[in-house]
């Protein structure tokens, strides 16, 4: 990873986790609206909703329980405590802010799960752990940050044990091989504003995600696209950002947190045009 890019998604989680935590709570992560997104849901519920359906998905249950979960891109640990307390299992959750391992940390002693709960910094792309240590990978939301897809799809095959598991769901763009052909102009300008304002390097194609699964050796692959369940999620974020506590915890957070959240709509329109995609990978090793 670039050490612009590294140092510029640290401070931008840094700044805003604060203030993400304060106004929506612990998960930052989309919600689960309906398969048509239709549901009318608290946002909280919404986001539970979001790891549940993943699971079930996934075919991920108590009938055989993970006993040891990495979450690249943990957060402040949102997934990764949910994830401990539903299945009595350890887990590892690793993120490139300092600021979120600290609070990851506080809310795992909270919980009283810091004996096997723990929390880290740590590049995706280069994890601190031997080769197969976990048998499920989660990365709720992360793939979008890492400018080498291949090398952080091959990470996650690497510390994932034999017969382990991966559940990945991260921002994608459209497909480019259908009637629509490859992205506009425009698109691509859409698309540039999403990376400068929330720290991307870029986004692929859903089926791009699946041959560099495919081709690190990952097995009995599944894919999907969510982005008609997860799309409502912006519409209720941009609602609560005008809330006077959201409005006051942005001036406190700073200029890039502040330009965060004006630019929500970015991502809002971008689902709403097609451009933006909820998409998802399930495979074993």
């Amino acid at each position: 990873m670039s050490q612009n890019l590294y140092q510029d998604i640290r401070k931008f989680y840094d700044a805003s986790s604060g203030l993400w935590e304060q106004t929506w709570g612990e998960h930052m992560h989309h919600g689960y609206y309906g398969k048509y997104g239709n549901y009318k849901l608290d946002r909280r519920q919404a986001q539970i909703d979001m790891i549940e359906e993943l699971l079930l998905w996934a075919n991920c249950n108590q009938n055989n329980p993970p006993q040891n979960i990495i979450d690249v891109g943990c957060g402040i640990g949102g997934s990764s405590l949910y994830l401990a307390q539903k299945f009595g299992s350890r887990a590892t959750g690793i993120t490139l802010s300092p600021v979120q391992v600290s609070r990851a940390k506080e809310r795992a002693a909270e919980a009283g799960l810091d004996d096997r709960v723990k929390f880290e910094v740590a590049n995706a792309l280069e994890m601190p752990f031997e080769n197969n240590t976990f048998d499920l990978v989660w990365s709720l939301e992360s793939g979008e940050h890492m400018p080498d897809k291949a090398q952080f799809v091959s990470e996650c095959y690497r510390v994932l044990k034999p017969g382990g598991k991966m559940i990945l769901a991260t921002w994608c763009h459209r497909e480019t091989d259908s009637l629509a052909g490859e992205l506009t102009p425009d698109e691509i300008a859409h698309l540039k504003e999403i990376y400068r304002v929330y720290c991307l390097p870029y986004v692929i194609s859903l089926s791009e995600y699946r041959a560099i699964a495919i081709e690190c050796g990952f097995k009995n692959l599944i894919a999907d696209d969510w982005s008609m369940a997860a799309a409502p999620f912006w519409d209720v974020v941009i609602d609560s950002a005008v809330a006077p506590q959201a409005i006051m915890g942005l001036f406190q957070a700073g200029w890039q947190t502040i330009q965060g959240a004006l630019s929500l709509s970015l991502m809002s329109r971008g689902y709403a045009r097609g451009l933006i995609r909820f998409g998802l990978i399930c495979a074993t090793k």
